[in-house]
């Protein structure tokens, strides 16, 4: 009979959702932990291998900030910003 495994292989895509989870909260905490910068409007998700961040920062320079805290996690050019300043 053709199936899915009981025990399936951790390496098949079908466990990527836990790394883009494990990656996404990290960056969450990393944000939220960051001296100055209010990350309460900062929404942070996955796609694919790419970091997105939507929302909304105070000051002058914290979008720049933001994604330097977010690049210091998944690697620099990992990192797209649809942060804007109000």
């Amino acid at each position: 009979m053709i199936g899915y495994p009981l025990f399936p292989d951790h390496d098949e895509p079908g466990r990527q959702g836990h790394g883009d989870a494990a990656t996404r909260a990290s960056v969450e905490s990393a944000l939220h932990a960051a001296d100055g910068l209010d990350a309460e409007e900062i929404a942070v998700s996955m796609l694919g291998s790419y970091v997105i961040l939507d929302g909304f920062v105070r000051r002058r320079g914290d979008v720049e900030r933001a994604v330097a805290i977010a690049e210091s996690i998944v690697g620099r050019g990992y990192v797209h910003s649809r942060l804007l300043r109000r």
